[in-house]
């Protein structure tokens, strides 16, 4: 499960104790944060749904420190099936400035594309999925494109976004 724009402790964030408890008062089994950035690994009770426990978790994290934001559900063996097919394998990583897995809002409307571009150039869409798109960016200047506002801009929808490889460690340890 990822969240967006949750750093955990961070003004109507919870902190670690407050965003794994909330989970678990919802009636998960199990929950562990994993990282800071609003990624948690969670598991329920036969007769549970992972869809209920969110929505409970959500409304707990609401009250208790202030949480708004939008997450996204996904489950393991989805994941674990996702970094299996090595999607990156191809990419030069000294010639782009890191690969990204974004996780789409549930009423996402697209179609299956390969490719997409943003208008500067600085962000490739390799794939784009119904649930998730898996992108490059580069950094021209500054600051480096952001997958995450090029698909929230061109779908009218929020998202969530992570670097692969923290994908990668997650399926790791818990997949």
């Amino acid at each position: 499960m990822f969240f967006r724009n949750l750093n955990l402790g961070r003004p109507n964030c919870p902190d670690r104790v407050q965003f794994e408890t909330a989970f678990l008062d919802a009636g998960a089994v199990r929950a562990a944060s994993f990282l800071v950035n609003g990624t948690l690994a969670f598991s329920v009770a036969p007769g549970m749904t992972a869809e209920a426990v969110l929505s409970r978790a959500c409304g707990l994290l609401r009250e208790r420190c202030g949480l708004k934001e939008p997450a996204f559900l996904r489950r393991m063996d989805a994941l674990a099936a996702l970094v299996a097919q090595d999607p990156f394998a191809g990419i030069d990583h000294a010639a782009v400035y890191g690969c990204y897995a974004t996780f789409l809002h549930h009423d996402a409307a697209v179609a299956d594309v390969t490719a997409l571009r943003s208008a500067k150039g600085d962000v490739d869409v390799l794939r784009l999925s119904r649930t998730e798109a898996l992108s490059v960016a580069y950094r021209f200047g500054a600051s480096p494109g952001s997958p995450n506002a090029l698909l929230e801009s061109r779908l009218g929808l929020p998202a969530t976004t992570r670097v692969w490889n923290t994908v990668v460690r997650l399926v790791a340890r818990h997949g």
